[in-house]
């Protein structure tokens, strides 16, 4: 899948060690996280929002859910709503509907994520398809991504 090819050549130019961890099909996150044999606190789930407009990445743990109001008031916005699944398929061509990974650099996106995944130190997360996983460290995840952390996941 070209999406993947995409995803490892960002990877390869940020120069961060990662791993591919191919597995099952899975099509949640907390499948995707059994399938990969990784506590969910450390499986990063992605959400695509549009604040005021814009797509962002939000990433919560597996077992959680984001909260729209305290996103929006960390954002400073004046209005969020969730991404369709046409609107997926547009923002991220190269991959599986559901199974886009948090990388808002590689898409002109701003990503978030909840401050339970900063006490991880690694993270894993969608490659582009429900078959592939990509783990890291958390602290390369931070360098290469620059994320806004706050407190917007609840269980």
């Amino acid at each position: 899948m070209p999406g993947i090819a995409t995803i490892h050549q960002f990877l390869h130019d940020a120069h961060v060690p990662y791993s591919v961890l191919p597995h099952w099909p899975a099509y949640t996150a907390q499948q995707e996280a059994a399938a990969t044999q990784v506590p969910e606190e450390d499986w990063a789930k992605v959400v695509v929002c549009f604040i005021d407009g814009e797509p962002v990445e939000v990433v919560v743990p597996a077992s959680s859910y984001v909260n729209l109001e305290r996103l929006l008031a960390l954002s400073g916005g004046t209005s969020i709503r969730i991404a369709t699944e046409e609107e997926l398929g547009r923002l991220f061509p190269q991959c599986e509907v559901g199974a886009m990974p948090p990388l808002g650099p590689l898409y002109g996106q701003t990503v978030y994520v909840d401050a339970a995944m900063a006490f991880e130190p690694e993270m894993v997360f969608n490659a582009g398809t429900h078959r592939d996983a990509i783990a890291m460290q958390w602290t390369d995840f931070v360098k290469m991504v620059n994320p806004v952390v706050g407190r917007f996941a609840v269980r």
